[in-house]
């Protein structure tokens, strides 16, 4: 990827712009290969986590099924509540694990690092705490306010 710099901005032969005025740094093959490996582990963990997850919902779901006969209201309404909180748990884990394989795809294709928005890289810093960022931290500022 050429670089044109000004005094302030450098500009790639697409057009994206950088904020610092230099090109990042290269990623080597190691650096790439430590970040599969990050990611693919994380997508294991949590892959895990999920299936617990649904476990706990079955769980729930036998037990509505088989000690229900007695139960009044408070009780059946506390056992949906259970229930519909391991649902949106799991649809949480079910997100995040789709963050992370998408992380992966970015990172097979060359775009891991750059922001989705702007085009600008991504700090390392943001990447170390949410290696599954797709966006630089003004981009997602902005996001969060809309």
């Amino acid at each position: 990827m050429a670089k044109t710099a000004d005094s302030k901005t450098a500009t790639d032969t697409a057009g994206t712009k950088t904020a610092t005025g230099k090109a990042p740094r290269a990623r080597s093959a190691a650096d790439t290969e430590k970040i599969r490996a990050a990611l693919s582990e994380r997508r294991d963990e949590l892959r895990t986590e999920y299936d617990q997850t649904l476990s706990e919902i079955a769980e729930l779901q036998r037990d509505r099924l088989t000690d229900s006969a007695g139960d009044d209201q408070a009780d059946t309404g506390t056992k949906t509540f259970e229930r519909e909180q391991e649902i949106s748990l799991a649809n949480s884990i079910l997100e995040r694990i789709s963050q992370v394989e998408r992380a992966l795809e970015r990172l097979d294709d060359g775009t891991y690092g750059w922001c989705e928005r702007c085009g600008n890289t991504i700090p390392v810093e943001r990447l170390a705490a949410f290696p599954s960022a797709t966006l630089c931290v003004t981009c997602k500022q902005l996001e969060e306010r809309r």
